[in-house]
């Protein structure tokens, strides 16, 4: 299940998730940067938790839910995170935006003290280093209505 989609796929054991997804069900919004799992742009979120999809066998999410940022809004209404992305200004060249809209979103439910929001700066941590990192933490904050400060 891709986006609540099934998604039937006749591959070979040692496709990752990052190419199933990409060129199997033609879903391009992650993307393929590294491909050594270090970088985060490929990060999709397998049963509730983020995964590096470069790094992943397709096999080995058989049967699982998966969501890729394609994934992350409902019909026109943007989800939550990517809604805090665009309100503070926090997008980025669009390599990184993917993971990193992706990943504040299962990790970032309980982000009212201060430790909470040093663990979401590093459910982060790859982040692209074009210096927007300021933004992105306001608009995973946003997303929960924590204020900043």
């Amino acid at each position: 299940m891709v986006n609540g989609t099934r998604v039937d796929l006749k591959i070979e054991p040692r496709v990752t998730l990052l190419d199933a997804v990409r060129n199997r069900a033609d879903l391009t919004g992650n993307k393929r940067v590294c491909d050594r799992g270090t970088c985060g742009a490929c990060t999709m979120i397998v049963d509730g938790r983020t995964v590096y999809a470069c790094s992943t066998l397709a096999i080995e999410v058989q049967g699982k839910q998966i969501r890729t940022v394609d994934g992350l809004s409902t019909g026109a209404a943007l989800h939550p995170v990517q809604q805090a992305f665009c309100d503070v200004d926090a997008l980025m060249c669009g390599f990184c935006t993917p993971a990193s809209s992706s990943r504040p979103s299962p990790c970032s439910r309980n982000i009212r003290t201060p430790r909470a929001r040093r663990s979401v700066v590093g459910s982060t941590a790859n982040i692209c280093r074009c210096g927007t990192f300021v933004r992105i933490m306001e608009a995973a904050l946003k997303a929960k209505g924590v204020a900043r400060g």
